[in-house]
């Protein structure tokens, strides 16, 4: 098969690391530019050592980088970046992938609320397929722009969806509680993400709204065809990679087997892993894999059920779902590329 010529813009972050990492190692993929202004000319191995011997490109400053002769382009750049840039790509029949929040939301007014600036290409928002295998895997086979879906949405929305699409929760009153690693504030120079800073202790943020909370409700309301109150707290945690939601909501059937429904919905789900009925899964299990898991419980037989699911928030949560979708888009085998093992310790 020939080789999938692919760019990246923005690759010194963490999410371009990441996509790095595992493209090098992509038997289907032919890395053909990465940019970056600030580190145009320099190698990407004297950036990240970890990738010599992997990768030999240079940053090329994104003018001079001939996007346009790529069969993808991801975008890992902060919001508002990929939204300048891809409708020309698009004309020019290259397919775009976007790890940032630009083509998320489907209501073009609440992404500028939340995001703070106005949309530079919103006649293209509706024709974008949000990249959430486990829900849209006909449409992202014909993509020509998808929009990855963020961390947090990713680990709160396969958790709940399984319990909305059966009408086994009331949907006005979820929450979700969920914790982050460090890297998900992004590779910069900030006070609050200093190891001294954040090292042991733990923090909530955001509790009056953060920017993923639309995107979450987007997705549980198509699911649930119908207005879903959610209140979500993220909250910092001293650890570099990872995401753990935990999830509430109140049964409207007590009588229901929720292990079975939860092994029944993502029997066929290369990348969930739905634990044993009891357990309780752990970030460190899907350190540096695209492997969601999942455990549901309903404390002393009540009428709550709590459902735990953890991702690492680089990998499911942005660069691996992001090849996940490239496989669907170009009719690779799913877990091309995305065969490793979690890292332990």
């Amino acid at each position: 098969m020939k080789k999938i010529k692919a760019g990246i813009v923005g690759g010194t972050g963490y999410t371009g690391v990441e996509l790095l990492r595992l493209l090098a190692l992509h038997p289907n993929i032919e890395l053909q530019a990465i940019t970056s202004r600030g580190e145009a000319g320099t190698a990407v191995a004297d950036i990240f050592p970890s990738l010599r011997g992997h990768v030999d490109l240079v940053f090329i400053a994104p003018d001079d980088a001939k996007l346009e002769e790529c069969d993808v382009v991801f975008f890992a750049t902060p919001n508002g970046v990929a939204m300048q840039h891809t409708p020309a790509l698009l004309k020019a029949g290259v397919r775009v992938i976007d790890l940032a929040a630009d083509y998320r939301i489907s209501d073009v007014a609440v992404w500028e609320k939340w995001y703070g600036m106005t949309h530079a290409s919103p006649e293209l928002i509706a024709d974008a397929v949000y990249g959430l295998p486990e829900v849209n895997r006909e449409a992202i086979k014909s993509a020509q722009l998808l929009a990855n879906p963020g961390c947090y949405p990713t680990a709160s929305q396969l958790g709940y969806l399984p319990l909305i699409e059966n009408n086994l929760i009331e949907v006005t009153g979820l929450i979700a509680d969920c914790k982050s690693g460090v890297s998900g504030a992004g590779r910069s120079a900030s006070v609050g993400i200093l190891m001294s800073e954040v090292n042991e202790s733990v923090k909530a943020y955001a509790v009056p709204g953060h920017r993923h909370l639309p995107e979450i409700q987007q997705g549980l309301e198509i699911a649930a065809g119908k207005e879903v109150g959610l209140t979500f707290v993220p909250h910092l945690m001293p650890m570099t990679r990872g995401i753990h939601s935990t999830l509430y909501a109140k049964l409207l059937k007590t009588d229901v087997d929720l292990q079975k429904v939860f092994e029944d919905r993502y029997a066929d789900e290369p990348f969930v892993d739905v634990l044993p009925a009891g357990s309780h899964p752990e970030t460190r299990t899907v350190r540096g894999v695209n492997t969601c898991r999942i455990a549901v419980h309903r404390p002393q037989d009540g009428d709550t059920v709590v459902v735990l699911s953890v991702i690492d928030n680089l990998v499911k949560g942005a660069a691996g779902q992001a090849i996940q979708n490239l496989n669907i888009m170009f009719g690779l085998e799913e877990q091309t590329g995305l065969q490793g093992i979690g890292l332990l310790p």
